[in-house]
This record gives structure tokens, sequence and C-alpha cells, in this order.
């Protein structure tokens, strides 16, 4: 958790700050769908094959790899002068962002089936407080300098690898998977599986995760644009929006998800994620025609701030917010810790690999679609098309519970056989 945590907090001094760094460089719409596509490029091409790669030598070393591909990464944003350096920056830090899958098979490995999605779900909360922290620690390092933010970003990578290297034991059981004499299934076959065998526990899985991963992208994508365009959100303001959103999935993840977990089951509550990431992202757009203020009295307080009119669009806009970070951490988590539980331990590296790898695609495709519909149809367009494409995942997860439900201990299945 630390590790990712670190890991997140500097792609996330980075993240909000790129639609400005594209525009002052003389991009658009389409250019920041470019630039956060090609993050998903990298990783989509990559993240199956560190898969494979933690299957066979251990996630350790690749995690520390790719920790070393992010500080490459940031060093290059730091001095980037064109949008093509830029855009080498994205494709190094994607790289190394191909670890995700590893992370999650290291959580996987290390806890009980029906505990994983509870620790995934704390694996996010630990990624959500680096949202949170990130994107303000970018923001005021841009009073430094324009350099300040790449730099800070490089120099905690570094950090987090010197970490990991002494406290980050090995989860996965290297010498029990040789061992077992079974052959390492390739990237490319389970790609093909999942593709040709769609109705399968496992490939819906990552159907699931990869069209809800494109839809969210969208509207990460280009809230900064939004936020600029109707709000007047700008550089220096826009990690106060990333805080509020990080904030929230903090506290779903860390408070809410375990309970939620025992009270629904993750099936269930994969779906009420889906509904609520749906949700946001139809209101999302909509806030903006919201009329009407609210007036609070104020002058209690120490400075004496007397009476203080809050537009209703602003409590709309706030509400719509929440409901995205709400809806993600409700659906990823139990996706992933079902799809840790019907695959088996030797493959979960290269099977979550593949997931992100799916979910890197549609990373790729849904800001380039969400770009040029902002630029040409609308400002709401890129949001509707996410809510209409979660929903109709929604059937896909039909019949998955009887994946979740506890198998029997060896003891008591030999009890009942007798």
């Amino acid at each position: 958790m630390v590790t990712a945590f670190m890991d997140m907090v500097g792609l996330l001094m980075v993240l909000p700050l790129l639609p400005f760094y594209a525009v002052h460089l003389g991009g658009g719409g389409l250019v920041v769908g470019i630039l956060v596509s090609s993050y998903a490029v990298a990783q989509l091409l990559s993240a199956p094959l560190w898969g494979r790669v933690s299957d066979r030598f251990g996630r350790r070393p690749a995690l520390l790899v790719g920790l070393g591909a992010s500080a490459i990464a940031y060093v290059i944003f730091a001095f980037a002068g064109s949008l093509w350096v830029l855009l080498l920056s994205r494709l190094v830090q994607g790289a190394g962002g191909g670890t995700v899958g590893v992370i999650q098979a290291y959580v996987a490995d290390s806890t009980e089936p029906e505990n994983r999605a509870k620790s995934l779900g704390w694996l996010s909360a630990a990624t959500s407080v680096g949202v949170t922290i990130g994107p303000v620690i970018g923001s005021f390092s841009m009073g430094i300098s324009e350099h300040a933010p790449g730099l800070i970003a490089a120099g905690l990578c570094v950090a987090n690898m010197v970490f990991a290297w002494f406290f980050l034991e090995e989860s996965h059981d290297v010498a029990g998977a040789r061992a077992s004499g079974r052959r390492a299934v390739r990237p490319r076959e389970v790609v093909w599986h999942t593709l040709t065998h769609p109705g399968e526990p496992a490939p819906r899985m990552i159907w699931i995760y990869s069209i809800g991963m494109g839809a969210f992208q969208m509207m990460t994508a280009l809230l900064a644009l939004f936020l600029a365009a109707r709000y007047g959100v700008t550089e220096k303001t826009i990690g106060v929006v990333y805080a509020y959103n990080g904030a929230i999935s903090v506290l779903a993840r860390a408070v809410i998800l375990g309970r939620a977990v025992d009270r629904l089951g993750e099936a269930r509550l994969s779906r009420v994620g889906q509904v609520l990431l749906a949700s946001g992202l139809v209101l999302l757009p909509l806030t903006w025609q919201v009329q009407g203020s609210a007036s609070l009295d104020l002058t209690a307080f120490p400075g004496g701030l007397g009476q203080v009119e809050i537009p209703y669009r602003t409590l709309a806009l706030m509400g719509a917010l929440a409901l995205v970070p709400l809806g993600t951490a409700f659906t990823f988590p139990c996706v992933t810790a079902i799809l840790s539980r019907v695959i088996p331990p030797y493959e979960r590296g290269v099977y979550m690999g593949v997931q992100q790898s799916f979910g890197g695609a549609a990373r790729v495709l849904a800001p380039l679609w969400a770009g040029w519909a902002f630029d040409h149809l609308g400002v709401g367009v890129p949001f509707w098309t996410g809510a209409v494409l979660v929903l109709g995942t929604l059937f896909m997860g039909v019949g998955i519970e009887e994946y979740t439900r506890p198998k029997p201990k060896p003891e008591e299945a030999a009890a009942v056989a007798g």
C-alpha cells in the first residue's frame, strides 16, 4: 500500500497539469485526448508482459523496474518543450504503469479469497490518498517552477524504489510454480480467450472492468477542460477538485467498501457501483443548468465572513462529482476480486495484466472519442457516452454470484460426501 501510494502521488502531481501544458504548447481537446491515451497505449502493450514476468520471476522485481521507468518519465515531463516530448514522457510512464496488474496480483497472493475485495479496496484507498495529495502538491509546486512538478515526482519515485527494495517482500511462490510443472500461459493466449469466449467468468470480469475504466477515463481526460469552460477552474485550482474526489474515494474504499461487501457481496456491490458511476457521468454536464443560490450566515465564524452566497450549481457539481469515485470504489475492487477467484494462482499475474491491457485499450479509445466529441459535438456528449457504456455492462454481471460463494474446505467437503 505504501509503494502504491507513493507511486500515485507522483502520477497525480503531473496528470491534472497535463491538459494545461498541452494547451500552452498549442494543443486542444483532441491533443489532450491523444496524450492521455498514449499512457494507455504503452500500458496496454506492457501490462501482460509484466504479468508474465511476475509469474515467472516474482512480483517484486517487476515493480522495481516499473518504478524506475516512471522516474525517467517524470524527468522527461519536467523539461518537455514540445508536444512530442510530452508524448514521449507519457509513453515511458505508461510502460512503467503496466505493473498495476502486478500490484493486484501481489494483493491476491497475500490474502484469502473472501478478503480480497476488502484488501483491494484498502490498496485503492492508499492510491486514492495519493490522488488527494498529488494534485495539491503539483499545483503548489507550479509556484516554484514549471519544472518542479516533474522533478519532485521523479524524486518520489526514486525514494519509493529505495523503500520497496528494503521493505517489500516477495509474495509469489516462484519456486513452487516452477515445480508444479505447469506451462506458463502466454499473454496472447489469454487475450485470445477473452476475445473469443466473452461469456466465461474471467473474460466477463475483464470486459466489465475495461468498459468501466474507459468510461471513467472519458471523464478524467476532459474534466479539467470542462471545469475550465463552465466554472473557470485553472491549473492553480484544479488540484482542489481532484483532492475532493480523492477524499471521497478514500472514504468509500477504506470505510464503506468492506462493510458493503459483507452486506451485499462482491457481485451485487459491483452492480451498485456501476449504477452510481453512470449516474455521476449523466449528471455532471447538467449541473451548469442549475439556477439559484443558497445564502449562509457565517458572521459567527472567526473572520466575520457575513452572508455568503453559494450557487446551487456548485452544490450540484459537488454531488455529481461524488457519485463517480463512489461508483469506481465499489466496481473495480469487486470485479478484480472476482477475477482472482476464477483463475489459478500461478496465472494471476498474466490474467490481471491482460485485464489492465484491456483497460488500457479502453483508455486509448475512450479519450480519443471524448476529445473529438468535446470539440465537435458538445461538452456533455463524452460523459453521456460513458454512462451508456457502463449501464450496458450490468447485463454482463448477471449470474456471477455463484463464483463469489466461499468454497467448502477439504474436511467439510469430505464430511458432506461421507
